[in-house]
């Protein structure tokens, strides 16, 4: 009886776990109660097999079930804590939408680069460990992957006291193609101005580097743009300002004043009656008050006490405002990045720009394939640059090559500089035929060039530091654009040196490349340096000159231009090209003693075509006996007065001599 009562105070004791088991236990009881009284050893032993079997199966069963369970509860209850750091260090950062890079990835060479950069990462730990020279506190705690801690080293690296080092590590950053979109982010949101300046710089930079511009304040209520942008001209200085300046301020002022009146129905007379303009008389359009308002802010932009005004008067938002509306007006554009290009000449305002976005905007043009567009945002970035770079672009003086940070080194400078009625990129096109003004074939540079020195010359002499000078010329006074300009040769020729010396002119060798009367002008900037000590350097850098129809004697279109002038009154330019002028005598005996006695070199090619001036006058503008200075070759070539400076493709003989000149010139220079 004690083992019975044993067997059934045991099942009573597993009762609360399965019901199976005490009802086998009653079983069993009553089995071995209702037995015969002589029971066998056997039989005794087997049934407590039995029942050990049986609960042994059971409660092991029941201990693995209910230790699956407990770890399935554990598991779903339990975060993660490296991915909470990774969404916690992310959180902060913008995001795309959509990846920008098709070949990110997390198959196998993910993998295999976590797992490259997990290396580099143990073997800069050991060796700073070495050195004694751990990584810093912010960057020893960030609990972030391996393969990430590139990126924290080379925002650090770019931060470091030494200038070198922080040129590697924007290069570095610039090489880079294989980051993730976040990880561009935190380059872009935890960099310095420095840093976002030269990977603006880097011609291989990804533009996920630069954040969008910060959003535009919202215009005041009943306003427009054409109107903040004539109470930002209003808010400008009026008074002792160049006559030219207050010229484009007045017109701009009152075309203003006139389209906005327009706009709201009119003017009132004294008896209060409406006084509706006309739309033929009265409406300007709203495009042509910009452009008068942006030309004169230009002029404005040129003086430093008026650029602190125009950035404390939100200049630089409305500008940008402007800028996005106007993406399909390159001359809008243009004028916008002549403006704040002048505003970076200020270092006190570079912190201001880059913080209201315009190095993303200017990163952008620069990748540009119009060269103008490209060139305007190259002269900005470079007078921001501070850090590799001690020469200031003022307004007119545009770097074609090189435009961004470049290890090749710079050994001469070539300059460009055009004549009457030319530009700094459209004088030096490649010439228009009707074969290759074709949209496919523009697309080539090697077959067309809009601007053959950026890219022919560049191409075939990377050393050289190519500039080209944009001024304004007219051959009418009916068609100046500012009536009060009466700027002589010599007037403009110490305008051009002053900018050019700001430029770094001088300090190294250099060749002048002239068309028309901007020969003239370099004659008379390289007689004035010759009379000032501080501008030695330019005289003696000086190796070579090249003319192309340079009318050093006269030329006939001021002949023309007289004998009609009811018609075209010649401008103070044209003037000065007459034949029979006192100044151009004097210039030219000067400078032909003062060529031959430094030693230059000198090329001269002349046109042998007529011009046609307009549709109806046709005249050679330059003869043969004037382009001739008196030293060096002098070459005729058939072409026109305005295409004697655009080659008809790189192979012709026009550029080919060009590039020889300069090859030859500057051989000893280029080798050392």
């Amino acid at each position: 009886m004690s083992f019975i009562l044993s067997a059934f105070h045991f099942c009573r004791a597993f009762s609360h776990q399965r019901m199976s088991l005490a009802a086998y236990c009653v079983i069993c009881c009553r089995r071995i109660g209702t037995s015969t009284p002589p029971l066998k050893s056997i039989t005794y032993w087997r049934d407590i097999r039995n029942i050990i079997k049986f609960t042994g199966s059971l409660i092991l069963g029941g201990s693995l079930f209910l230790t699956y369970e407990i770890l399935a509860l554990k598991k779903s209850l339990t975060l993660d804590t490296q991915v909470v750091e990774r969404e916690k260090m992310k959180s902060y950062i913008y995001l795309q939408t959509v990846s920008l890079d098709k070949r990110e990835n997390y198959g196998i060479t993910y993998q295999a680069r976590k797992e490259l950069h997990k290396a580099v990462r143990k073997l800069l730990a050991t060796s700073a460990k070495i050195l004694r020279g751990p990584f810093a506190d912010t960057f020893t705690t960030v609990d972030v992957e391996d393969h990430e801690c590139a990126v924290w080293l080379l925002l650090r690296k770019s931060q470091s006291g030494d200038r070198a080092a922080r040129l590697q590590a924007v290069q570095e950053m610039s090489e880079t193609h294989h980051w993730q979109d976040y990880q561009y982010r935190i380059i872009a949101q935890a960099c310095d101005l420095r840093t976002l300046i030269g990977l603006a710089r880097s011609k291989e930079s990804d533009l996920r580097f630069f954040l969008p511009p910060p959003p535009l304040p919202s215009l005041k209520e009943d306003s427009s743009i054409e109107e903040e942008l004539r109470q930002l001209l209003a808010s400008l200085p009026q008074t002792e300002l160049d006559e030219c300046i207050q010229y484009f301020t007045s017109l701009a002022l009152s075309e203003s004043s006139q389209s906005l009146a327009a706009q709201k129905g009119g003017l009132w007379c004294f008896g209060g009656n409406g006084l509706p303009y006309a739309e033929s008389f009265g409406e300007v359009p709203s495009a042509t008050v910009e452009m008068f308002c942006l030309e004169a802010l230009v002029k404005h932009s040129e003086i430093s006490t008026h650029c602190d005004k125009i950035e404390a008067n939100g200049g630089l938002q409305l500008l940008q405002r402007l800028y996005q509306l106007h993406k399909d007006c390159p001359k809008v554009q243009r004028n916008i990045m002549r403006i704040v290009g002048n505003m970076a000449l200020n270092e006190h305002l570079h912190s201001t720009i880059v913080r209201s976005g315009w190095v993303s905007i200017l990163a952008e043009a620069m990748k540009s394939q119009r060269i103008m567009e490209a060139s305007h945002a190259a002269r900005t970035l470079a007078n921001l640059d501070r850090e590799t770079m001690q020469e200031k672009y003022q307004d007119g003086v545009y770097v074609l090559h090189p435009q961004y940070r470049t290890s090749q080194p710079i050994k001469a400078d070539v300059l460009f500089i055009h004549g009457l009625m030319g530009a700094a990129f459209k004088t030096w096109r490649q010439q228009d035929t009707e074969q290759v003004l074709t949209e496919k074939i523009l697309e080539d540079e090697g077959r067309y060039t809009t601007c053959w020195p950026k890219t022919w010359l560049a191409r075939d002499c990377p050393a050289l530091r190519i500039i080209s000078v944009e001024y304004d010329t007219s051959l009418s006074d009916w068609r100046t654009r500012c009536p009060m300009e009466r700027k002589s040769i010599a007037f403009r020729s110490n305008e051009l040196l002053r900018k050019l010396r700001a430029a770094g002119v001088g300090d190294r060798p250099v060749i002048w490349v002239s068309h028309s009367m901007g020969g003239l002008l370099v004659k008379k900037m390289l007689l004035e340096a010759s009379k000032k000590p501080e501008m030695s350097a330019v005289i003696n850098n000086t190796r070579g000159i090249i003319f192309y129809s340079v009318p050093h004697h006269g030329s006939h279109l001021a002949e023309y231009s007289v004998n009609i002038r009811y018609l075209l009154f010649p401008s103070l330019e044209v003037k000065e090209l007459s034949k029979d002028s006192p100044a151009l005598k004097t210039l030219q005996d000067d400078f032909l003693e003062f060529a031959k006695d430094k030693n230059f070199q000198v090329l001269n090619f002349v046109e042998t075509l007529p011009t046609y001036i307009g549709s109806m006058i046709k005249l050679h503008v330059v003869p043969v006996e004037s382009a001739d200075l008196g030293i060096g070759d002098l070459i005729p070539v058939d072409v026109d007065h305005l295409n004697i400076c655009k080659p008809k493709k790189k192979d012709a003989f026009l550029y080919q001599r060009t590039l020889q000149f300069i090859c030859e010139t500057l051989a000893k220079d280029l080798e050392n």
